[in-house]
């Protein structure tokens, strides 16, 4: 995706076409700074983000901040997708924060600086959900498939490894996306939405049919723990799938669309439903907990029915639930 028809709520930079006369470009650099520019007329898709990520603000952020409580409460029984599950909660959480700076520039303050700080949030959003959901996936891929190599690589220092690298590359892109003018940066996020979005389906699809197939012959059956982690594996497949899904498949057919439509109305609707993760992927976890700490058991069961506690104590694939 080029530069110059980025989404004004995920632009990377900021507009840059240079009018051709010089009186043109006096009154341009006294026309007011607007993150609007060019989709004034065309604010429907721009406002759907933004409604989305008032969700985000409302109901994302306290489930975030919970995911985290609860991962600080049991760290001494930590599954090893619990950092990855932390920092993509912490990520989501610090997104959610800037929901309100958007509405107050956008409406209110029109700050390139604000907007700056907002850039630097996108970037963070774009990056840090895909790659910490593929360190689970990949967590998960391991464990169900590969068990002995588990093992072996269940160490905490190979999960902070991969940490350090995902945030590296995170603040990396979120830096460059802030200071824009890089020639067809865009399709930066375009190569990493299709690459993520592909492993994590593969993940999981390989997880489900190696559990599926674990039944054994002659059985119809499959085991208790295994059916429940073949259900949450596949609901986890479909949240990716409707997360990820519509900016895969639009963001790459860009110049089907005329460069208004796409920078106000495909690109907004898109990265929407990129946005809406901050908010299922920690409700999503929530629900798969037998033991919410700090909430009664009453509680919880008019919320959800939970299973036994004793079945994610000695299967090896623990590491899905997560």
């Amino acid at each position: 995706m080029e530069a110059n028809v980025s989404s004004p709520l995920n632009l990377t930079s900021l507009p840059t076409s240079v009018p051709l006369n010089t009186t043109a470009h006096i009154n341009a650099t006294e026309k007011p700074f607007s993150v609007f520019e060019g989709c004034e007329q065309q604010a429907e898709g721009i406002l759907f983000d933004l409604t989305v990520q008032s969700i985000n603000v409302i109901v994302g952020i306290p489930a975030n901040l919970l995911v985290i409580v609860i991962l600080i409460h049991n760290r001494k029984t930590p599954t090893t997708s619990d950092m990855f599950l932390g920092f993509l909660a912490f990520m989501d959480t610090y997104f959610g924060t800037m929901t309100p700076l958007s509405f107050l520039n956008f409406y209110y303050w029109h700050s390139k600086e604000v907007w700056s700080a907002l850039k630097f949030s996108y970037g963070v959003k774009d990056t840090s959900g895909p790659l910490f959901l593929s360190c689970i996936c990949l967590d998960r891929f391991v464990a169900v498939l590969f068990p002995v190599m588990f093992g072996q690589f269940k160490h905490i220092k190979y999960r902070i490894s991969l940490t350090v690298l995902v945030l590296c590359l995170t603040f990396t892109y979120s830096a460059a996306k802030t200071v824009g003018g890089l020639p067809n940066f865009e399709k930066v996020f375009t190569g990493e939405i299709l690459a993520t979005f592909c492993w994590m389906v593969l993940c999981n699809v390989c997880i489900l049919w190696a559990l599926k197939k674990s039944r054994g012959a002659g059985k119809d059956e499959m085991h208790p723990m295994k059916k429940k982690a073949f259900k949450m594996v596949l609901s986890l497949n479909c949240i990716i799938v409707f997360n990820y899904l519509p900016p895969v498949a639009l963001f790459p057919f860009e110049d089907h669309y005329s460069p208004d439509v796409f920078r106000c109305y495909v690109q907004p609707v898109g990265f929407a439903f990129l946005n809406i993760s901050s908010t299922i992927q920690p409700l999503v976890y929530l629900s798969r907990l037998d033991k919410v700490p700090f909430l009664s058991d009453t509680c919880l069961k008019k919320c959800y029915n939970g299973d036994s506690a004793e079945d994610n104590k000695t299967n090896p694939a623990e590491n899905i639930s997560a």
